[in-house]
């Protein structure tokens, strides 16, 4: 088997990667790539991505440190420590001009929360007189931001005899820290934008500029004419700079792999691509680093990421728009819309797509104009995101077991499960209501019914297209294929005892018909489902069992 080594979690820095043996995924050709292609560079990813890795990397390699990209006994001879010498050489190696040394600058906003300007100054002053120090450099006055980043740029560049590089990370924490207090994001933007400024000015000394981000912030509202800053987020040929593709598991991690099957404790391929691949910006879908490498350690399968740090702010601020959660499982936008993401004016296609919880499953072109299909990408997001949903929808905590619904679902019990849907509304205090405008809109009953579904794990389609229109939402579990559809009435009375308008609808387009007989489906289960907006409850649940196969 081959040799295992270190897991590299939470490692953020690449020279503690090669001197401590861990695993690592060689990036390095895109990192010669960009090099050769270009200047300045802006990439967003979602947070946990491996984007602080990759620009430690490329800060690295533009220091001209060698000796961290070369393997065996190639390190060894360079003066590399000898616990170093079982890592593999790296591509960089032999495709850099290591006798080019350049100043790199580097500035990060990872770490703690800002809640003020005057706090963010501080810290870019703080950032600007470490690097200065370590480059030998002298601020005239370092009270003077934008004047002390202009001068930092010039004098390391001048006294190195080579153009400076500048590296930022997470340049727009500042700003997402503080959504919900507009006000002081838009001092935050300031802020930035006085810093960022400099970089056009300062061109002629700059031999290559990387920045890193969750999000896209116009480039009008924060980058004060840097035209020159070229965006990698959707460029197909750098769709896997951050996270690992299918080709890395099956090679680099192959044995972690191994040693989990030998222990007893095998991972299903299927079942890890399922929880946890699905990112995409171009043709090739990546997995999240993060859980991988906790999957490998843990042997568990469970929201890693998401649990490192559930997004309150997201849900609360999905709710405050009366998101409708369905849509979660199939959004389009156009390019302009993905991109438009300001402290004034955020659309939750862009804001679920930024920050990882939707990814693009597809890409069309029509007329010279570009439409995506958006995605929850896999299993971990949909599982956790709408765990939390569920949460802020439903005040109240489970109390039931879930044993008895997962087999009410499986078997085709739809008294059992009618049952479950009604105390689960049934608990909802009458208060949470009244405080809550969310309560109000059409889609709550729809919403609360899919987010606690997919809380659950089992297969669940929303907004499903059949031949004569779309369902609202299908749920597949333990061979029953379960169509649902809702409607919400306003006089309770005026609910059918004998045939609901939901049902009604469901059968007269037959939505059902595409499960009947489909691989895998033993039953199909037809339900429609009225709730009253007054009372808050459910006054008609008829289901009706279609195509049974004995």
């Amino acid at each position: 088997m081959s040799t295992r080594h270190q897991l590299p979690i939470g490692i953020q820095t690449f020279r503690q990667v090669r001197d401590e043996g861990c695993y690592y995924v060689d990036k390095t050709p895109l990192i010669a790539k960009l090099a050769e292609g270009g200047k300045a560079f802006f990439l967003s990813r979602p947070r946990r991505f491996g984007k602080s890795l990759f620009l430690d990397t490329l800060a690295e390699a533009f220091a001209g440190n060698r000796v961290l990209f070369e393997g065996g006994e190639a390190a060894i001879a360079l003066g590399a420590e000898p616990k170093a010498a079982d890592r593999s050489r790296l591509y960089l190696a032999d495709h850099w001009d290591w006798d080019k040394r350049h100043p790199v600058i580097r500035l990060s906003f990872a770490e703690g929360r800002l809640e003020r300007r005057e706090q963010l100054e501080r810290s870019i002053r703080r950032q600007l007189r470490e690097n200065a120090e370590r480059l030998g450099v002298a601020l005239i006055d370092p009270e003077d931001i934008a004047g002390s980043f202009a001068e930092l740029i010039s004098d390391a560049a001048a006294r190195y005899d080579q153009r400076a590089v500048v590296l930022v990370d997470e340049y727009d924490k500042p700003i997402l820290d503080n959504l919900t207090e507009p006000e002081i994001a838009r001092a935050m933007r300031e802020g930035l934008r006085n810093l960022y400024s400099v970089l056009k000015g300062r061109d002629a000394d700059l031999r290559f500029v990387f920045l890193t981000g969750v999000s896209k912030f116009s480039k009008v509202s924060i980058f004060s004419g840097l035209n020159n800053l070229y965006d990698l987020t959707l460029d197909p040929a750098f769709s896997s700079i951050c996270g690992y593709t299918e080709a890395d598991l099956d090679s680099v991690f192959a044995p972690e792999f191994a040693a989990a099957a030998e222990a007893g404790q095998p991972l299903d391929r299927a079942e890890v691509q399922r929880w946890y691949n699905g990112y995409a910006w171009g043709a090739e879908s990546v997995y999240n680093p993060f859980d991988v490498l906790l999957l490998l350690r843990l042997r568990e399968f469970r929201a890693h990421w998401f649990e490192t740090g559930t997004p309150t702010f997201l849900v609360n601020w999905l709710k405050a728009r009366d998101f409708f959660t369905p849509r979660l499982e199939g959004l389009y936008a156009s390019e302009q819309l993905l991109s438009s993401f300001d402290v004034d004016g955020i659309e939750p296609e862009a804001m679920l797509w930024q920050t990882g919880y939707l990814t693009i499953r597809e890409t069309e072109r029509l007329a010279g104009i570009t439409e995506y299909r958006l995605t929850v990408p896999n299993q971990e997001v949909r599982q956790a995101l709408n765990e939390a949903l569920f949460q802020l929808w439903h005040p109240q905590p489970r109390s039931a077991p879930l044993r008895a619904l997962f087999y009410a679902l499986s078997s085709g019990d739809t008294a059992a499960l009618q049952a479950h849907f009604e105390r689960l509304f049934a608990s909802i205090p009458h208060d949470w209501y009244r405080n809550n405008p969310i309560a109000r809109y059409e889609g709550y009953f729809a919403s609360v019914c899919y987010s606690h579904l997919a809380s659950l794990g089992v297969e669940i389609i929303a907004e499903d297209v059949m031949n004569e229109g779309q369902c609202d939402l299908t749920v597949k579990h333990g061979g029953t294929a379960w169509v649902f559809e809702f409607k919400v009435v306003d006089d309770p009375e005026k609910a059918s005892t004998e045939r609901n308008s939901a049902m009604a609808q469901l059968q007269a387009r037959d939505y059902a018909a595409k499960y009947r007989g489909a691989p895998d489906i033993d039953q199909v289960i037809e339900v429609g489902v009225e709730f009253s907006r007054q009372e808050r409850r459910i006054v008609s649940w008829q289901a009706e069992a279609s195509g049974t196969i004995n």
